[in-house]
């Protein structure tokens, strides 16, 4: 990180800027944006596998559709789950194979918000913490 102002409250910045317009859409009635929020948050949870499986198979397929907003959730997502730096490149890793070099700028991305959710306080860490969708 540079130390720019705005690298500094990326994690704080996406955080709250998610919890904004989830709660902004989620006060909408509308039933099937409601149901897919449910289902999103459910498919996540633990069941034959782990949530930081699951939050892993998350980062690599948002890598490969290369949706940096989904890259930024289940990188906050796997470190809240346990996931370690070796690990983190090893899905980095599948991300960039099975998605090709256009993933390449969104693994920068995904490193950047990496270093970003390391060097936070864990109450912001936190923040990231809830489903639904990325």
């Amino acid at each position: 990180m540079s130390g720019t102002p705005t690298e500094g409250n990326r994690v704080e910045e996406f955080t709250a800027f998610r919890k904004r317009m989830n709660e902004r859409i989620l006060g909408e009635d509308n039933q099937v944006v409601r149901r897919f929020f449910a289902l999103d948050t459910q498919t996540y949870r633990a069941g034959a596998l782990d949530v930081k499986t699951k939050e892993m198979l998350g980062l690599v397929a948002s890598m490969v559709l290369r949706c940096d907003d989904c890259i930024s959730y289940h990188v906050a997502q796997c470190k809240e789950a346990g996931v370690n730096r070796d690990e983190f490149f090893e899905v980095f890793s599948v991300g960039l194979v099975v998605g090709g070099s256009i993933v390449i700028p969104h693994l920068r991305r995904a490193v950047d918000f990496l270093d970003s959710l390391e060097t936070e306080t864990p109450a912001e860490a936190e923040a990231c913490a809830d489903h639904p969708a990325a």
